[in-house]
């Protein structure tokens, strides 16, 4: 009897202590959802998709935005509703069909109405605010650009940023544009499209949603951290040469993003998820909400600080002035660099590229090292060490001659 008592205690004793237990995390998740209301919200559902795309339809059809997708998307049907694919951080991306063609379509919030309105339109009347001077507009255009990009643009850059013509319409056209201007994403797009080729184009926009080309994005999922299957569908030797392709073209855009602007553009956030790769092998920056231009990056990093790890700003880094408790305006890593750790390195490995030889591998993997700063080699810029990209783009140059030499 007395065994069975004792029994029937911790029995009871097991299901109080995990009554407890269970009581604890309700709390704690309760406790999170309080302070994060938005983190069911933000679940990523066909449903809710079709939902934002239906409003942003009735805004089109209520005369309150406008844009050269609206009437595909709105009324002919053009413009199918695909796949939901991210919410993050209150932006939208969702993937459709535009005349057959995979699109994305981004917006950095939900809704029409989250976007602040332009105050001369609050205080104009009438149908397309035909009194406000063009020079006041484009001065504010540029103040806005200068805001997101930290760049003083002259007049005749802001084309792809203009609504166009005055006429029917005008209204609708400059409040869609004020609300695509404050999307620093947009802004980039729109800006860069026609001088670089590693950056996404903007194919159109209703409202506040913008589409861009569909690029299949990388993945740390992929055993080459790009889907690579129709590009270098027969095995080890066609991938490697397609890495080898790739590689040189992420050279192609560090040099080109240091050098062909007119200020350097950094890449604060980069991960094969940010990058797609055309059938060319052409790398392309399909997400560039953490790009800066020196001016910006310059503002970003000059914080207070009482050490080093103050100064990390994702993949761009400085340095704190312990005298001052300052944070260098210098970037003291580099594109390069952040590439290599994160990228190369997971390709150039003794262990990997069996197609290549040996000696090449073993060259390619030291160099890759040099780069990303892990085998002791301390430099402040990839200016530092410009050695170090050459001796990269001539391993991969003579990993990519000695593949095509093996096919034949």
């Amino acid at each position: 009897m007395a065994r069975a008592a004792r029994c029937g205690r911790c029995r009871r004793g097991v299901l109080l202590a995990f009554a407890a237990w269970t009581a604890g995390w309700v709390l704690v998740a309760a406790l999170l959802l309080r302070a994060h209301p938005g983190v069911l919200s933000e679940r990523c559902t066909d449903e809710r998709s079709r939902s934002i795309l239906a409003a942003l339809c009735q805004d089109y059809q209520g005369g309150w935005l406008m844009g050269n997708l609206c009437e595909d998307l709105c009324v002919a049907g053009e413009l199918l509703y695909q796949r939901c694919l991210y919410y993050e951080h209150g932006k939208k991306v969702l993937q459709a069909q535009w005349h057959g063609r995979p699109i994305i379509l981004k917006s950095k919030r939900e809704a029409f109405s989250s976007f602040p309105a332009l105050g001369l339109l609050e205080v104009e009347t009438g149908e397309g605010a035909q009194g406000v001077p063009e020079a006041e507009l484009l001065l504010i255009v540029a103040a806005e650009v200068k805001n997101a990009l930290g760049l003083e643009l002259p007049n005749s850059s802001m084309g792809p940023l203009w609504p166009g013509h005055r006429g029917p319409g005008w209204r609708r056209q400059l409040a869609s544009a004020w609300s695509l201007l404050q999307q620093e994403e947009y802004v980039y797009f729109s800006l860069l499209q026609d001088l670089s080729r590693h950056v996404l184009p903007v194919l159109g926009s209703c409202g506040h949603f913008y589409a861009v080309e569909y690029l299949a994005a990388g993945s740390p999922h992929h055993s080459a951290l790009f889907p690579l299957e129709e590009a270098a569908p027969w095995g080890d030797l066609a991938q490697a040469k397609a890495i080898s392709h790739i590689a040189l073209s992420f050279l192609d855009m560090v040099r080109h993003f240091e050098n062909d602007f007119s200020h350097r553009l950094h890449l604060c956030d980069i991960k094969p998820e940010n990058f797609a790769i055309r059938s060319d092998f052409t790398v392309v920056a399909i997400d560039v909400d953490m790009a800066f231009f020196e001016p910006k990056m310059r503002e970003i990093l000059e914080q207070n600080c009482t050490g080093d790890e103050d100064c990390n700003f994702f993949d761009c880094f400085s340095k704190c002035d312990l005298r001052i408790n300052r944070c260098g305006a210098q970037r003291v890593n580099s594109n390069l660099q952040v590439i290599c750790d994160k990228i190369f390195h997971h390709w150039f490995s003794s262990s990997r590229s069996p197609a290549v030889s040996f000696p090449l591998r073993l060259q390619l993997e030291q160099a890759v090292q040099e780069c990303a700063g892990s085998s002791g080699l301390s430099w402040s810029s990839w200016r530092a060490a410009p050695h170090v990209f050459w001796k990269l783009r001539r391993l991969l140059q003579a990993a990519l001659r000695e593949l095509q030499d093996s096919e034949e």
